[in-house]
């Protein structure tokens, strides 16, 4: 690790961490207050994915919808419209609308097929955007004069590494540069995260195989063809199954930097209060 001691993270001129595990624990709270503070740099990999890497398809399949409606084709043809994606830190809708749900075409899905492609089109620009991660540091400090710097992951990191390789290549440039911050939920957490979104189900990112498993079960559990799938029933079915795949992926990924608690992260209130956080964090590893 970069820091091996809570003395070596506290003197340290410059910081730089990332952050990671499930959605909704408080990866971007933290890294929007830290970069309120007008010290840090803030690296977003969802947003880096939906605008370097994606943006071309998100903005492609805005037009395919709009091509539908004779009135907006006209337009498109002749160049008087312009259709663009307004994908921000706190607003990654253009992206998980182009990764969509799989089933009923009637009822918003995508075939199978095409589900899994777009899938593969997010692994490879995740991977991308990880490996960024130096680039934006240097650029960080040698542009805006940055010295700290906080890459707010993805949840899906844990499913485009190998945490059990130590050539992983992802996690050896990562942690290389950053320290690794697990950020870690407990039972009523997950809990609250499903309700979540069962609530509001959104697409998200899945480890191939896994999605692949999940597809039969649910096909044959509900003796449903491809066609005939609710997409969000589907992605209920899975999400709580999702979490739990996940969560000893990021149990083994933790072992390449350090873990704190997200009811800690809940309290955090300031760049000091983070900085004892970690501090505490490095003293416990």
């Amino acid at each position: 690790m970069i820091y091996d001691n809570a003395q070596e993270w506290l003197a340290a001129p410059r910081k730089r961490v990332l952050l990671f595990g499930m959605s909704g624990l408080g990866k971007t709270h933290l890294a929007n207050l830290l970069r309120g503070t007008g010290e840090w740099f803030h690296y977003s990999v969802d947003y880096r994915i939906g605008t370097r890497y994606m943006g071309e398809h998100i903005v492609d399949n805005f037009k395919r919808e709009a091509m539908k409606t004779p009135f907006l084709a006209e337009l498109l043809r002749t160049d008087s419209i312009y259709i663009a994606s307004n994908i921000t830190f706190n607003n990654l809708a253009p992206l998980s609308t182009y990764l969509g749900k799989p089933g009923a075409r009637d009822k918003g899905g995508l075939a199978f097929e095409e589900y899994q492609r777009r899938q593969e089109l997010h692994r490879q620009a995740e991977v991308s955007a990880l490996l960024d991660t130096d680039h934006f540091i240097t650029r960080a400090k040698d542009l805006y004069d940055y010295d700290n710097f906080v890459c707010d992951s993805g949840g899906s990191i844990c499913e485009v590494v190998n945490p059990d390789d130590p050539g992983d290549p992802v996690l050896r440039a990562l942690s290389e540069n950053m320290l690794m911050v697990w950020i870690e939920g407990d039972n009523s957490h997950r809990a609250e995260l499903v309700r979540r979104f069962d609530k509001a189900p959104k697409p998200m990112c899945y480890q191939a195989d896994f999605l692949t498993r999940k597809w039969q079960e649910y096909l044959s559990q509900n003796n449903v063809l491809e066609g005939e799938v609710d997409p969000d029933a589907f992605v209920r079915w899975t999400y709580a199954q999702a979490l739990d795949h996940r969560q000893p992926r990021y149990a083994a990924m933790a072992r390449w930097g350090v873990t704190v608690k997200a009811a800690d992260v809940a309290r955090i209130t300031s760049a000091d209060d983070f900085d004892r956080m970690i501090a505490a964090a490095l003293e416990a590893r």
